[in-house]
């Protein structure tokens, strides 16, 4: 644990009043949530803005419409600072992992790219020439993924030359709002260029892969205080708030508000991804973990998120979108509500496939996709929607409780309740079959896990909570009430 973070696990204090803004940024949409702590609830929440996060596809590749991403967050906080004008006393931002700007002299270099483009294939062979999978796992303890940052830097070509510093998302739009020039270390430690045993930048590895000096920012913790808004920011947005940073990865926020004060549970932070796995106080780097495609991830105060990364509720969404193409004028396209209502009701056994298939990855026809894969392993393709539903639940049910078994075997665990948290506590098909599958209780909720994690992190910084992460957790668990479901 550094100095920075062991400063934040204050000792326990009463509850402050006050009111605190989160920026929560998902692949597929992003929200400005504020949080009122104090009171008899100890923290209540309210939605504010709301907007979708679409990419965009150029001829030279699929790009975050980050410009437009940074409009709806500006305008997300002016509606915030309206609706409880002069009350709030800071902003804290949160997004997915990866994905980064590249910068010179403090100008964006070009639209940054979306993980899910296919130029990444490519950096995978340029880095694995240098530094093989087996050594690389050692020194950053990562899962395999060909989207992790250090492989996205090796297709970044005469660009990479050019720039003089690399920000992560989240930290991009904190210095745009603010000038600061930061990586957040829970973000920083999904780049693939974190020593996982130190939680510094692994200097050696940067200059073994050629990155420029210089390029990698100065490392800091969560709790740590970014600056206030700039002086044309701050115009728009009505008030020169303050900006602190949180767990910046959207499941490190998360897994600060799974509602668990016991060590002996699981978790799963489901949205996009599904991240499944055990906070623990240190990486496990062994040839099994990497083999097994566990990765270690930096968490709140110094914990780490040792865990798999599932396809998640892409399957779900991206196979709508598919559905939703086909259909013509006079059909209506089903909702998401409706799909799972239709699947709750299919009785005949449906085909439970690997999510974590390359082929699923990609954009595109999903529900085809799954139907290839069946045909290839001699298992029923699915007939209707509705099948092709249930066989997405059953098949990331399955995925969520093998890797809570794997997780569990290899951390030297036991894991007697599995919480979920993110969109997916409130898919209770999907709840109940991870139940079912694993043997085990499914706790599920809270649902904006991940922009409470991000306040709570704020809150503690300013005085408003104090204490440790069980701490924390215990004030979710009193403010909200999650579903519970019994292994049938």
């Amino acid at each position: 644990m550094t100095a920075a973070t062991a400063r934040t696990a204050a000792a326990p204090g009463a509850t402050a009043a006050g009111t605190l803004a989160a920026v929560d940024l998902g692949a597929t949409s992003g929200r400005v949530i504020l949080g009122r702590f104090g009171g008899r609830e100890g923290l209540r929440l309210q939605h504010v803005a709301r907007f979708p996060n679409d990419p965009v596809r150029t001829p030279d590749g699929l790009h975050w419409n980050l410009l437009e991403l940074y409009r709806q967050v500006l305008d997300g906080l002016a509606a915030a600072e309206r609706e409880a004008p002069g009350e709030i006393l800071g902003v804290g931002i949160d997004s997915w992992a990866v994905d980064y700007g590249l910068l010179r002299g403090g100008r964006l270099l070009g639209v940054p790219y979306h993980y899910r483009d296919a130029r990444t294939a490519g950096g995978v062979e340029r880095v694995h020439a240098r530094v093989d999978a087996a050594a690389l796992y050692a020194r950053n303890g990562l899962q395999h993924l060909p989207f992790n940052t250090v492989f996205q830097l090796a297709t970044d070509g005469p660009l990479l030359d050019l720039a003089d510093r690399l920000l992560l998302v989240p930290d991009l739009l904190a210095h745009w709002l603010t000038g600061a020039e930061v990586a957040e270390r829970t973000n920083a430690s999904t780049t693939g260029l974190l020593d996982a045993r130190t939680g510094e930048w692994d200097t050696e590895l940067a200059g073994l892969l050629g990155l420029p000096p210089g390029l990698l920012p100065p490392v800091v913790d969560p709790g740590t205080p970014l600056g206030t808004l700039r002086p044309d920011v701050a115009e728009l947005v009505g008030r020169a708030l303050e900006v602190t940073a949180v767990g910046s990865h959207d499941t490190a926020s998360a897994v600060v508000a799974v509602p668990a004060t016991d060590r002996d549970v699981a978790y799963v932070s489901c949205g996009t991804w599904g991240l499944v796995g055990l906070e623990l106080d240190a990486p496990v780097l062994t040839e099994e973990a990497r083999l097994a495609g566990f990765t270690n991830e930096g968490g709140v105060d110094g914990r780490t998120r040792f865990l798999h990364n599932v396809m998640g509720l892409w399957l779900l969404s991206e196979s709508i979108r598919t559905w939703e193409r086909e259909s013509t004028a006079a059909q209506r396209s089903s909702t998401l509500q409706e799909l799972l209502a239709e699947a709750a009701h299919v009785t005949a056994p449906v085909a439970v496939f690997d999510v974590d298939d390359p082929r699923f990855l990609p954009p595109g026809d999903i529900p085809g996709r799954i139907a290839d894969w069946c045909r290839e392993h001699d298992q029923p393709v699915p007939a209707t929607r509705g099948e092709y539903v249930r066989s997405i639940v059953e098949s990331l049910a399955q995925a969520f409780a093998d890797a809570v078994t794997t997780a569990a075997k290899l951390a030297g665990r036991t894991v007697s309740t599995i919480h979920v948290v993110g969109g997916g506590a409130q898919n209770t098909l999907l709840c109940q079959a991870t139940a079912d599958r694993s043997g085990l209780p499914v706790v599920a909720g809270p649902v904006e896990a991940t922009a409470i994690g991000n306040l709570l992190v704020q809150a503690r910084a300013r005085g408003l909570v104090g204490g440790g992460l069980e701490d924390l957790r215990a004030l979710v668990a009193a403010a909200f009430t999650p579903e519970r479901y019994a292994p049938r």
